[in-house]
């Protein structure tokens, strides 16, 4: 841990991932799009001094802000460049000798009331070198001429950026004759001049004149594609600009993606409490655990000095209390949230930008798969999406999304389409799964209502409140949690019918299809009605859980993309059970699910429909397009996918138990992935080692798999005791909950009012 201060790095140290994408050390860089450059820039005065490189620069500059400007200036003169829309004025003034001119253009800014300009970057050598011949006397010329800049840059440096940029290195085989003089080693002397002369005299930290001292890096890697040897090409100066921007700018406007420059955000009120809660729920479980050893030990056997004899106690071993178990599991799950406050929140771990390329999704991807292959074992039942095998379903797409997403792969169109296509199938298993349980066991109580929602959103609302994000922002929990909701009203309001009232008429059955015929209409309904879902979602108090930035339109958009699955689930469960029940499908060990005339006709229509589900994801042009067809055909790989896996009797009766290990806890993978795997809200990549990318994803999956495995138990322990059987009990607690939330509302506004 080198310190806070990530704009260094950006100035100063790097690498390119591939051939144009730059990684600063230890933090991420934003592009900033015309509209936030302006945003950033508004009512600023920025000015470039120098030769034609940083006329290059400048030019690169102010495109990042319009991107029609044409190069189109005189080329040894000054440039003027304004934006009115934004009052932005950003200047190109031609001095190519650090000399008596430049040095008076600078001091006329550092005297009375003349306007300073809040950004300033100045850089020239090669000029010097050339019109010199390159002699030792003109390297010493630029030194006095610099050592008297200096002072006035620094003042200046107090209350504006004043940015020194080196000298890029040249490629000299393609310099012309006139050019020749100007040698790589000649460009090294007048930069260690430069990065030794400036600051020198500054005292005052703030006072500091940044060097710009990361183009050379980038031009070492790129000036061979130079068109004359000396000016760096396009997508290097490019590459400069953007982060002159995020040196600047991402300190006022704070991306989520750009951690370079970026200060640590403030604790919020609600995370002081939370901080306080978890430090308090330490300490009582350190001094329950100590009471309660005390006591065990008291009780413990010992010796009678009379008979010679051990006397056993009463009670061997510790009562675990409910209060103790409480305070264990807020003990446990304080460290975990400090670990995640530290990863995504405190400047203290690194974080890298993604870089997608086919060999970094596709060989991890294969890799699991053939691991998968090596646990494989026998089901405990051979139904049809058993448990085994859904927890195995579960895992292996869990695994596969977050290869895609630690690769960056969302970019390359067919794995995005493909990618869809398994956040489908966790939506179909929450149809499939939910309404199966209805079905049979009849139970719409609110016991089970309650177990279901609050292992679904338990660790999204503690990270709501550590990580200071809102609920919508963990987009998949808020799905599954309404799409949960609509399955329990859809069943549970009257008539009630339920299989076993079913199994005495057959219009029971034709009343539920009614229900779901009713349900899908209004789904499509309100998939073709924004105006009508954004106010259903817009009243207070679902308002506080669906709006992201404001709106809910976020929240409108993940919901339509999958809107049709989860009813698709409901349909195949009940079709499923209907075959079931009348005998129509064989179930047992090694048996075929249908005739195997039935089953080789099935199994050959499931391969080809999954295949040409793939190669039309595959040929997908537009993302758009693509989004809006998704809905209505990712059924049909979905449905081809488990006849595939259930009509041969060999493959339902096996698993894979790695994937389905993964599978039992592929929420809290899914969740936590946002903050200790990925960083800066799953926009770049968690480094806990620098410089070794391949072992820094080994250390930092272990300890991911491990606190998602962590987290996963201590759900499933405080939910027994938050949500217990007994009615009464589970009204007082929920009344408790009730008032939580009504706290954490009134803190909110407290910060919210603060804030503004």
């Amino acid at each position: 841990f080198k310190g806070g201060d990530t704009c260094e790095y950006l100035l100063s140290s790097g690498r390119f991932l591939g051939e144009k994408v730059w990684q600063p050390h230890s933090c991420m860089m934003h592009k900033y799009k015309n509209s936030e450059a302006k945003n950033c820039l508004i009512d600023k005065h920025v000015v470039f001094i120098g030769d034609s490189r940083i006329r290059q620069l400048f030019y690169s500059f102010i495109k990042v802000i319009n991107p029609q400007v044409k190069e189109e200036g005189i080329k040894h003169g000054n440039i003027p460049f304004e934006d009115k829309s934004a009052s932005i004025k950003v200047d190109f003034l031609w001095y190519p000798e650090v000399n008596g001119s430049m040095r008076q253009r600078i001091k006329s800014w550092t005297e009375g009331s003349v306007a300073k300009p809040h950004i300033i970057v100045v850089g020239a050598a090669t000029w010097s070198i050339k019109i010199h011949n390159g002699s030792n006397e003109a390297l010493a010329q630029y030194k006095i001429n610099i050592t008297s800049i200096a002072p006035l840059l620094e003042k200046l440096a107090i209350s504006s950026d004043v940015y020194w940029v080196l000298q890029d290195p040249v490629y000299e085989d393609m310099l012309s004759e006139s050019r020749k003089m100007i040698t790589n080693k000649k460009i090294d002397a007048y930069n260690e001049a430069a990065v030794r002369i400036l600051n020198s005299s500054s005292r005052n930290s703030k006072a500091k004149v940044k060097v710009f001292s990361v183009s050379k890096l980038i031009a070492q890697e790129t000036i061979m594609k130079s068109a004359d040897g000396l000016h760096l090409p396009e997508s290097s100066r490019d590459t400069n600009a953007m982060i002159l921007m995020n040196v600047y700018c991402n300190k006022i406007m704070k991306p989520i993606d750009g951690s370079c420059c970026q200060p640590q955000p403030p604790l919020t009120l609600i995370q002081k409490i939370a901080f306080c809660f978890f430090t308090l729920s330490i300490f009582g479980y350190l001094i329950i655990s100590l009471i309660h050893r005390n006591n065990y030990r008291k009780n413990k056997s010992c010796t009678d000095l009379e008979s010679g004899e051990e006397k056993k106690p009463a009670i061997s071993t510790p009562n675990v209390s409910t209060l103790e178990m409480l305070l264990h599991c807020f003990c446990k799950l304080g460290l975990i949230m400090t670990y995640f406050y530290l990863c995504d929140r405190a400047n203290l771990f690194m974080k890298e930008n993604k870089f997608y390329t086919h060999s970094s999704f596709f060989i991890p991807i294969v890799y699991i798969l053939i691991l998968g292959l090596f646990y494989t074992e026998n089901t405990k039942e051979t139904k049809v999406l058993n448990r085994e095998q859904t927890d195995e379903w579960k895992g292996w797409m869990q695994l596969v999304i977050l290869i895609y997403h630690i690769s960056g792969a969302s970019t390359f169109l067919p794995v995005y389409m493909h990618i869809r296509v398994l956040v489908a199938a966790y939506l179909f298993q929450t149809g499939y799964g939910h309404f199966s349980y209805f079905w049979i066991k009849g139970d719409f109580g609110v016991y089970r209502v309650c177990q279901v929602l609050f292992r679904l959103n338990f660790l999204v609302v503690v990270l709501c409140i550590v990580m200071d994000r809102p609920y919508q922002f963990y987009y998949f929990v808020p799905l599954v949690t309404v799409w949960f909701m609509i399955i329990y009203a859809t069943l549970a309001v009257w008539p009630q019918i339920v299989q076993k009232k079913a199994n005495g008429s057959c219009l029971w059955h034709f009343g539920l299809l009614l229900k779901l015929i009713c349900l899908l209409t209004c789904i499509y309904f309100l998939s073709y009605s924004q105006g009508t879902f954004e106010k259903i979602f817009s009243f207070w108090p679902l308002s506080k859980c669906f709006e992201l930035n404001g709106n809910v339109y976020e929240w409108w958009f993940r919901w339509k993309l999958d809107r049709y699955v989860v009813f698709h689930g409901m349909l195949f469960a009940f079709i499923y059970l209907a075959l079931q029940k009348y005998q129509m499908i064989s179930e047992g060990k090694g048996d075929p699910l249908f005739s195997n005339r039935v089953s080789n006709v099935l199994l050959f229509i499931s391969i080809v429909s999954f295949l040409t589900y793939s190669i039309w994801a595959s040929s997908c042009k537009n993302k758009t397009e693509c989004n809006e067809l998704h809905p209505s055909v990712s059924v049909v790989q979905i449905l081809a996918f488990i006849l595939i896996r259930n009509i041969p009797g060999y493959v339902r009766s096996v698993y894979s138990s790695f994937f389905a290990w993964f599978g039992k806890i592929s929420l809290e993978l899914f969740i936590c992935q946002y903050h200790i795997w990925l960083a800066a809200d799953t926009k770049g990549i968690l480094v806990l080692i620098p410089g070794y990318p391949m072992f820094n994803v080994l250390v930092s999956t272990f300890i991911f798999v491990c606190v998602a495995h962590e987290i996963s138990q201590i759900t499933n322990d405080l939910a027994q005791i938050v949500v217990p059987k007994d009615n009464s009990t589970l009204l007082k607690r929920l009344l408790c909950i009730a008032g939580f939330f009504s706290g954490l509302h009134f803190f909110s506004e407290m910060q919210e009012q603060s804030r503004h």
